[in-house]
């Protein structure tokens, strides 16, 4: 039943060129008539959860365990075919406007071939602007990084055309990895463009680890009514770290599938003693029976009470007749002198261009961004319930163009999960997630780097 948490990356195109999207975020949560359940992937070699069971202890992950990642995420170019284009259609022919897609069950033939949790993790392809956040040397200077940051964040998902859906987390399911990032890339503000054109970094792998800092990122399926997903990210030595909690609402327009965001998260800066809140953009997944692509639309708020400093970002759906595909419009506020300190325009997938209080420009291409490879362990040393382990058949079959087998494992795995949903309910025990804990409205990671510092 996840309802399809956000999918930061969208289409790879430009205005000018035909629409292409990599991933369908919007129809990841759209998804699933799948009551998600625990699934100890135990369970595929004859073994059961017993109840009672404490899964909260966290493993340990082991850093020299990480290889560069080397998976391909290239989807193949093509558009919808004859047969696949029938079943949408009957799909669709079963739907109203406005009808919540939660229940609804989509073909196997439009996944992704990776998990939203994983999905999630490229929100952080480029770590150095992330890390650069904490460099600034005034509270004006930092936010106005972090919406630099925010607005190239989103822009990194796949590179195919057709846009496809990422598996639907189950309850328990986890996702880690990290980057190391060469120390010379994260530059204070001032000369903070010069990571725009900076070298290729695949050459970094090879670096002395002492010359990089360390980021790491877990994220877990914490709930399953509302499907709830959260992930934390942090680097110790720039006492910066991010706690978020995402799930999605999602409803059938027609041609469309709309995605709003429920949720937000919060970038810490613990040497600064600030507190950055924001929100995320909704998603639309356009043109849903030729070659379905995906834009973002909405207005998020990013604010930090403590130094009075707000920012607003608005994503721009494209009109019906004329103008142009994602675009993107920001502006960086001083709210105590109600002074407007940067502005921002361009394309959140091409080229953005930033005006600041004092003249100055900048102009950031998305697509020239030197991507950093995420770390991550092989599937041999993964738990039974991280990502890539548990999907690993699903994922297999689709790269072997098996649909059949892939809809089948998918099945077991949904099979599996209901009778550990039944066996839950029946013994009156709830889940206890393993990385964060629930606070009021949101979730908190157990561990955060404040606690620790």
């Amino acid at each position: 039943a996840s309802d399809a948490i956000l999918g930061w990356p969208g289409p790879k195109s430009h205005s000018s060129e035909q629409l292409k999207n990599g991933a369908l975020s919007s129809l990841s949560s759209a998804s699933a008539n799948i009551t998600w359940a625990i699934v100890p992937s135990a369970a595929q070699d004859g073994q059961t959860l017993q109840p009672g069971t404490e899964h909260s202890a966290s493993e340990l992950i082991l850093v020299e365990d990480e290889a560069t990642d080397t998976e391909d995420n290239e989807e193949e170019d093509l558009g919808v075919m004859e047969d696949q284009r029938s079943v949408i259609l009957h799909l669709i022919s079963q739907l109203k406007l406005g009808m919540d897609l939660t229940r609804v069950v989509l073909p196997t033939f439009i996944l992704e071939k990776r998990s939203l949790l994983e999905m999630y993790a490229n929100f952080m392809a480029h770590p150095d602007l992330f890390l650069s956040i904490a460099a600034g040397a005034t509270p004006e200077e930092r936010i106005i990084c972090f919406v630099e940051y925010y607005l190239t964040a989103f822009h990194e998902g796949r590179k195919g055309a057709v846009a496809k859906k990422p598996y639907n987390p189950i309850i328990g399911e986890t996702f880690h990895c990290s980057w190391d990032v060469p120390k010379d890339k994260v530059k204070p503000f001032r000369t903070s463009g010069a990571s725009a054109v900076s070298k290729d970094p695949t050459k970094e792998s090879g670096q002395d680890q002492s010359a990089c800092y360390k980021l790491r990122f877990v994220a877990e399926q914490v709930s399953h009514h509302p499907p709830v997903s959260c992930f934390y990210c942090e680097c110790k030595e720039k006492k910066m770290c991010v706690n978020a909690h995402v799930w999605t609402k999602s409803k059938f327009m027609g041609m469309s599938i709309g995605v709003s965001m429920v949720g937000e998260g919060v970038l810490y800066l613990l040497e600064h003693e600030e507190e950055y809140v924001f929100t995320l953009p909704s998603a639309y997944a356009r043109s849903i029976l030729t070659i379905p692509w995906v834009e973002l639309g909405g207005k998020v708020n990013i604010n930090c009470a403590r130094t009075g400093y707000s920012a607003t970002v608005t994503f721009h759906t494209k009109p019906f007749y004329g103008g142009k595909v994602h675009r993107v419009t920001a502006e960086v506020k001083h709210n105590p002198t109600n002074t407007i300190v940067c502005k921002a325009q361009g394309e959140w997938n091409g080229t953005l261009e930033f005006t600041y209080s004092n003249g100055e420009t900048k102009v950031i291409d998305t697509s020239k961004l030197p991507v950093t490879k995420k770390k991550i362990r092989p599937i041999a040393k993964q738990g039974p319930l991280e990502s890539r382990h548990l999907w690993q058949h699903v994922t297999n079959s689709l790269k072997e163009g098996n649909i059949d087998a892939a809809t089948e494992h998918k099945h077991h795995l949904e099979e599996r999960q209901r009778a550990e949903e039944r066996q839950r309910a029946a013994l009156t025990t709830l889940w206890k997630p393993k990385y964060f804990a629930k606070e009021g409205d949101g979730w908190q990671y157990l561990n955060p780097l404040w606690k620790s510092l």
